[in-house]
């Protein structure tokens, strides 16, 4: 065969390019409204795009995402405008998410029922849904924005793995009368969940034993991390006991539900890293219940009660951590602590911080934390983003290095959402 020319090769390039365009461009379904929507996810196939125009989408009863799709043609579930796009859902539950590699991005999704216990999740990720991503969403007034559990595929009780939960905002316009869990993000079983620069605030059971969660991963799961989430239990209003993030929550049972048949420990080998929680003071920032290997590196907690490492099973290691509360162990816990700074007065953190009962920590005077860091080797960024590279770290989850304003008033990648958006 003779040798083309650069001209033709490029021509055939650009051809090429052109048809690869032009196939990307057939995996999109546009949608305009709530039946359209179903149809789209009833009907979906690998690498198709359903991209919802704007508006606001009343739906009613759930929607299946049981098409199973793969790492190079996901399905995805997008606005055409991030957060153009409001789904109200009147359902016990709204997306059902049971086959893996599936994408929600750029939604706004509330729940309308009647009666707080008829709406109980935005999200329920169950069984073989692997590779989830949910990124860039708000999602308001839910028991549990987003429920994921076990579910027998044939013979196997098998648990969503590998989740990506980043960059969403979750929160409640009031208490959920319910006494039903109210959890933002309730995870039983499943393995490496990354649950990163997430807002979670405003969450408040309003009946049974009144207690709530902003995120846990429990029932034997294993490997997850937390890390960049802004926390604030209480914002707009206050009321019930509120926890912030936990390894474990309040325990699972029976032990059918859990990873291998058994709850014990709840949370393995997770890390929790560069969090900034605030305003729980009825009870602790971070929880670890029956959580073993546990490692806390560079959280700031304001206006909490502390961290408690409860049960024989439960085993930390703490590094770098700030807050005004204290370190327990509870019932057999345990713990090593390297470089925290504990029990600090509110009145400390108001002299050497902008406005920490906002979540505002920006530095006025940075004497007792800055470049007084041990060793964190999990940890190279901070809150922001920012490298831990000017030397020994800073304690908490800010690094004060020069390298630009840290806004911890909003998680990675939301400023401008935490304060409304047009849909509120």
């Amino acid at each position: 065969m003779g040798t083309r020319s650069p001209g033709f090769v490029a021509v055939i390039r650009t051809l090429a390019g052109l048809l690869c365009g032009l196939a990307a461009q057939a995996q999109i379904v546009p949608v305009s409204d709530a039946t359209s929507l179903r149809n789209a996810i009833n009907a979906a196939a690998p690498g198709q795009e359903i991209v919802l125009a704007g508006g606001i989408y009343h739906v009613v009863g759930n929607l299946l995402c049981d098409t199973a799709a793969s790492a190079a043609m996901p399905i995805t579930v997008r606005a055409a405008t991030p957060r153009s796009v409001l789904i109200r859902f009147d359902a016990v539950e709204g997306f059902k998410v049971s086959e893996p590699h599936w994408r929600f991005e750029g939604l706004d999704i509330e729940g309308v029922c009647a009666v707080d216990s008829d709406c109980e999740h935005a999200f329920h990720i169950f069984g073989a849904a692997d590779f989830i991503v949910v990124r860039d969403n708000v999602v308001r007034d839910f028991n549990a924005q987003i429920k994921s559990n076990g579910d027998f595929v044939g013979p196997a009780f098998v648990f969503p793995d590998d989740a990506l939960i980043e960059r969403n905002r979750f929160y409640d316009t009031r208490a959920r009368n319910t006494g039903n869990p109210v959890t933002k993000l309730d995870v039983v079983g499943g393995r490496r969940w990354v649950v990163r620069a997430n807002t979670f605030y405003d969450f408040e059971k309003g009946g049974g034993n009144f207690i709530s969660y902003a995120a846990f991963l429990k029932g034997n799961s294993r490997d997850g991390l937390f890390e960049r989430n802004l926390v604030i239990c209480e914002r707009q209003f206050g009321g019930g006991v509120r926890l912030g993030l936990s390894f474990g929550g309040g325990g699972t049972g029976p032990n059918s539900i859990c990873e291998t048949g058994i709850c014990t420990p709840e949370h393995q080998n997770g890390i929790m890293r560069n969090n900034v929680i605030v305003n729980c003071p009825s009870d602790v920032g971070i929880y670890l219940n029956a959580a073993s290997n546990s490692r806390l590196q560079h959280n700031t907690l304001y206006n909490t009660t502390g961290i408690d490492v409860r049960y024989a099973t439960s085993s930390a290691d703490l590094r770098n951590n700030l807050l005004s509360g204290q370190i327990r162990n509870r019932d057999g816990g345990s713990h090593v602590s390297a470089g925290d700074l504990s029990q600090v007065a509110l009145a400390s953190f108001a002299a050497w911080f902008q406005n920490p009962a906002i979540a505002d920590f920006r530095l006025l005077d940075g004497g007792a934390i800055v470049n007084l860091g041990v060793a964190a080797p999990l940890v190279a960024d901070d809150f922001c983003g920012n490298l831990r590279n000017d030397g020994q770290a800073d304690i908490g989850a800010v690094e004060f290095d020069g390298d630009g304003i840290c806004d911890t008033t909003v998680a990675g990648g939301q400023s401008g959402l935490l304060f409304g958006n047009g849909f509120e």
